[in-house]
């Protein structure tokens, strides 16, 4: 073998060295390299760790707070428990362990509808036995994502048995307080009609007793009898209301009625009481007032009649005004007095019930104080407010404003033109002058106001061209009759006397022939427009002091009347009222009876009856039965005219007159009965009998 020279060894041997040395920095820099990885990843398992920790301490924070909060939670897939907490567990009476795999559901006891929620959520609530007992449990059910991009469904429950036991209990006792209002309301009525049954017949024979043949002294006693009367018949009304009102029984009838006709209408009837205490009453009514309004009449007619009835009871001298106008979509009522007025302080107190402008045992008037109670219940009722401006010694304004729809929008009084015309008004009084004057100068007319006779005989003297006087007979008669003679000689065509019904009875003779006509206080101004315009100078005068004709029956036919009452009193008024009337009444003392009497007359056995008078409680049948089998019976036999039924009640709400309609009644008349409006129906009945006779 042949050796190998030496510089050749060398060489081998130092690329020997070279490799050796390039394998060792090689395997150092891997060296270095997997100890630096080592490092890293040494790291990144302390940050694992880390995280780990801190994810298991959230988790477990947040199991804490879920089931500190005490909601159930399950997830389900295809049915299949994935997971529960403890408190859905507790709800089976399992542990979480024992739950989570099964298909395990509490006992549905009742479940109300669901109600979905945005994003594809619903809730619903159900009653649920548990180990624990019946539970209501609202749950909120969602879908929600988990691993792999898979879905479960998630219910969330909360115990709900405290607040629907709340609410259980709420409707019991809702339930009971309407029970105690439907009681309440049969009290009223019950009330209402045992109240008025004995003042009925106090009333009643009250009037049939002021018809016959008394002395001074025994028409003193009736009249003390009816006043009185009156008296505890308002009274009665006004507790009753008040009752009404708070049961929320007193509900608003919107129909369009005429405002200026009620307003004349309550300031007529309130003038007889006006002037017996020497006191004026009137009315002015804005020209431009639309001639019907919508709303409930009825209620407005009982504000005004409290308002004007205090007005004239505390007021001792002077009068009462009531103003009407309609301004920006309102009806605005003002009633004003020159009474004694009502101290600043006492303004809000004299609304409350029982409340009394004057206080103590010294009082100088009587009454409840439940009079603007009821007006202030009123009129918030309708929408409305209610203002008072009064001081001491300075009277008192009571002010009514109503949101009151327009039925029609023309006036309701469309004053003639009187332009160029000059009338001369004597007259004194804090209201009704001052509302003639309006009245004339809303026609176009010029009014000259005097309050005595001489300065009126000044203004005759140095005005000559005046076209007519009006005089107050409250002047005085000689200076009232001083003053038509100078009129007449001065020219005057037309000489009007303004009068009080009791005034026109007592002028004597020889004081009418000095006048032209005469208008009746509390003058309206249509009347005054009617009397003084050309057209009515040509139409045949009527006497306004006159009555408004003889009693119905006096000259048209005898009708035949039942009545069906089975109070002694009450009967014995209706039919003494009737036969007063010129009529004939057959009393019957129950339903039952009536029922075979007008059966009798439909099938001819008896005499024909004209019209039916009936006690709504009565024995055997009550009236609305009555009604309901006459109204079957006369479709049966197929009678041409219907037999008139009226319905006479202590109860005449609305829905008691709507009972009595549904059952075929064709009214309703209250407890006590009122004459006149008695008389109305049966000219009524009269004047169809008499198309039907054609007399």
């Amino acid at each position: 073998m042949d050796l190998l020279p030496l510089s050749s060894v060398a060489i081998v041997a130092s690329l020997l060295v070279l490799s050796a040395a390039t394998a060792l920095v090689v395997a150092l820099r891997q060296r270095n390299r997997i100890a630096r990885q080592a490092d890293a990843l040494l790291l990144d398992i302390e940050t694992l760790n880390d995280r780990l920790w801190a994810l298991a301490d959230s988790e477990e924070r947040y199991r804490s707070l879920i089931e500190a909060q005490g909601d159930l939670i399950v997830r389900r897939d295809d049915g299949r428990i994935v997971y529960a907490n403890a408190a859905y567990a507790g709800l089976l009476g399992l542990a979480e362990a024992d739950v989570v795999g099964s298909r395990l559901e509490p006992q549905r006891l009742e479940a109300r509808a669901a109600q979905a929620l945005e994003g594809g959520a619903r809730v619903f609530d159900e009653r649920l036995a548990t180990p624990q007992g019946e539970r209501w449990i609202s749950w909120v059910e969602t879908v929600v994502p988990v691993a792999l991009g898979k879905t479960v469904l998630q219910r969330v429950g909360r115990d709900i048995s405290a607040r629907i036991a709340s609410e259980q209990a709420l409707v019991e006792a809702r339930a009971r307080a309407e029970s105690a209002s439907e009681a309440k309301s049969r009290f009223l009525a019950t009330v209402s009609h045992e109240f008025r049954t004995p003042l009925n017949g106090i009333l009643g024979m009250a009037d049939l007793l002021g018809d016959t043949a008394l002395d001074p002294e025994q028409a003193t006693y009736v009249g003390a009898l009816r006043t009185s009367g009156e008296a505890l018949l308002s009274l009665v009304d006004d507790i009753l209301d008040v009752a009404k009102v708070e049961a929320g029984k007193l509900a608003l009838a919107l129909a369009p009625f005429d405002p200026a006709q009620l307003v004349e209408t309550i300031c007529e009837l309130m003038a007889p009481r006006a002037q017996e205490k020497g006191l004026e009453i009137a009315a002015a009514i804005a020209p431009d007032l639309p001639a019907r309004l919508v709303g409930d009449r009825d209620r407005l007619r009982q504000i005004l009649l409290n308002l004007v009835g205090n007005a004239v009871k505390f007021t001792a001298q002077g009068g009462v005004g009531i103003s009407l106008y309609h301004t920006d979509g309102r009806i605005e009522i003002a009633v004003a007095d020159t009474g004694p007025g009502i101290p600043e302080s006492r303004h809000a107190a004299i609304f409350e019930e029982f409340e009394q402008a004057e206080t103590g045992a010294s009082r100088s008037h009587s009454g409840t104080g439940l009079g603007l109670a009821i007006v202030r219940r009123l009129v918030g009722l309708m929408g409305g407010t209610i203002a008072l401006e009064s001081r001491p010694g300075a009277g008192a304004t009571f002010t009514v404003s109503l949101p009151l729809a327009v039925a029609e929008a023309a006036p309701a009084l469309s004053p003639p033109d009187w332009t160029g015309r000059r009338i001369l008004i004597a007259a004194a009084g804090a209201f009704a002058p001052q509302f003639l004057v309006k009245a004339v100068e809303a026609a176009g007319a010029t009014a000259i106001r005097c309050d005595a006779a001489e300065p009126a005989l000044a203004a005759l003297r140095a005005m000559p061209a005046l076209d007519a006087i009006l005089i107050d007979r409250a002047l005085g008669q000689d200076s009232a009759f001083q003053l038509a003679e100078a009129a007449r000689r001065a020219g005057l065509s037309e000489r009007l006397v303004l009068l009080t019904p009791g005034e026109r009875r007592q002028a004597g003779p020889g004081f009418a022939p000095a006048f032209t006509g005469f208008l009746i206080k509390p003058v309206r101004a249509r009347s005054l427009y009617e009397r003084l315009s050309a057209a009515a100078q040509a139409a045949p005068r009527r006497d306004p002091g006159q009555a408004s004709g003889t009693a119905p029956g006096a000259q048209g036919p005898r009708l035949t009347v039942l009545v069906a009452e089975d109070n002694d009193i009450n009967a014995l008024l209706a039919t003494r009222t009737l036969e007063k009337l010129g009529h004939r009444a057959v009393r019957v003392r129950d339903g039952r009876a009536a029922l075979r009497h007008v059966e009798a007359s439909l099938s001819g056995m008896e005499e024909h009856l004209d019209l039916v008078l009936l006690d709504i409680r009565m024995p055997e049948l009550d009236g609305l039965a009555v009604a309901r089998a006459i109204r079957a019976l006369e479709a049966e036999i197929r009678t041409s005219e219907p037999l008139p039924l009226l319905a006479v009640t202590a109860n005449v709400s609305a829905a008691d007159q709507a009972e009595a309609r549904a059952a075929g009644m064709d009214a309703c008349l209250a407890k006590p009965l009122e004459r006149a409006v008695l008389a109305g129906w049966l000219e009524r009945v009269a004047s169809r009998h008499n198309v039907a006779t054609g007399s």
